[in-house]
């Protein structure tokens, strides 16, 4: 379930283009200074060509922070078209800090959002779980067709796609876990076969057992199968062999790869229970990870979100609203909150 919140009349998107506009064009009158009506009124014939003096943080949460994508699509749309202007341009020169980042990253749609966070990702200085985290979630917590978006994303904004970069950019072995991942269509039916969930239970411990968690027989179970069949397979593992699958995986090391596949087993079988402890994990302890914290809350506020927080409070026995709230401040706190559904 997702936490967005529209309003119950939506404005046309012409209606939000004004408004943002005219949060673009606040005219700042600095403290003690007394503001001469005539001069107010020469201001405001020419705030279209006036712009950079100051914004209506309030009114861009208010207007973006409560549309759906397929909405936010067509106000960048229509706001290219009433003034000639990329709406992220001005969102980038007018906002700062995480707070820019964030509604920057939610204007984005979707596929393209995804795309460039697999590029960050890919081109980041680190190549730990915490970065290559993301490739996974795209590739095993998204839909099928989603996944395709972004590939074909990717392929046009880089000139390269997501599969060659990947190979360019990571070793062995996680290179071959996350090329077989986003390689995948899955089928997206909920189609199980119980027999073959239990063969396959027990090719899983067979390849666990023996330590080579990149062997074919693994990789192709987890990168084909679709989600309803995988969670069949997961219950038959826990079943006949007592421990969940991931807990085996984690039990063969403490490396990158088993923190990987762990993370592709819980996005696949439970991705709330995944984005809830990177949300935790970016709030604990002294300093804030707020570009994952940011990524979670904007890439699942449409999604399951609702799910995330239960899960947060089941697992933390804390509200995830007051976690978010306790660790950051300002209009960055305000729009994350108006995306997990509280009204600011």
């Amino acid at each position: 379930m997702a936490t967005l919140r529209l309003p119950g009349v939506v404005p046309s998107p012409r209606q939000d283009c004004e408004r943002l506009r005219k949060a673009f064009q606040v005219v700042q009158t600095p403290p003690g200074t007394t503001t001469c009506l005539n001069v107010v009124l020469c201001c405001s014939c020419i705030l279209d060509s006036w712009l950079g003096l100051g914004t209506d943080e309030k009114a861009v949460i208010k207007v973006l922070g409560h549309r759906n994508a397929s909405q936010r699509r067509i106000i960048g749309e229509t706001y290219q078209q009433l003034y000639n202007k990329c709406l992220i341009d001005d969102l980038n020169a007018e906002l700062s800090g995480d707070f820019r980042k964030a509604v920057i990253l939610w204007i984005y749609d979707p596929p393209e959002r995804d795309a460039r966070l697999a590029n960050e990702a890919l081109n980041s200085r680190s190549k730990g779980v915490n970065e290559l985290q993301v490739i996974v979630e795209i590739a095993c917590a998204s839909s099928p067709h989603h996944l395709i978006a972004v590939r074909q994303a990717y392929s046009i904004l880089f000139d390269s796609s997501l599969e060659e970069d990947i190979i360019s950019n990571v070793p062995m072995p996680l290179q071959k876990v996350l090329v077989s991942l986003v390689s995948s269509y899955r089928y997206d039916k909920n189609v199980v076969d119980s027999a073959i969930a239990n063969s396959e239970a027990a090719k899983l411990y067979e390849v666990i057992k023996t330590k080579k968690l990149d062997h074919d027989d693994f990789l192709s179970i987890l990168s084909t199968r679709n989600v309803f069949q995988l969670k069949e397979t997961f219950l038959h593992y826990k079943k006949n062999y007592g421990n969940s699958i991931d807990e085996d995986i984690l039990n063969c090391g403490k490396g990158n790869l088993e923190s990987i596949l762990k993370v592709a087993i819980w996005c696949i079988d439970s991705p709330e229970k995944h984005f809830a402890e990177v949300i935790r994990a970016s709030i604990v302890g002294l300093g804030t990870d707020e570009d994952s914290l940011t990524r979670v809350i904007v890439t699942r506020a449409e999604i399951d979100m609702m799910k995330v927080k239960g899960e947060y409070f089941n697992t933390n026995k804390t509200n995830l609203d007051s976690a978010v709230i306790g660790d950051t401040s300002g209009d960055y706190q305000d729009f994350l909150m108006t995306l997990l559904g509280t009204n600011v």
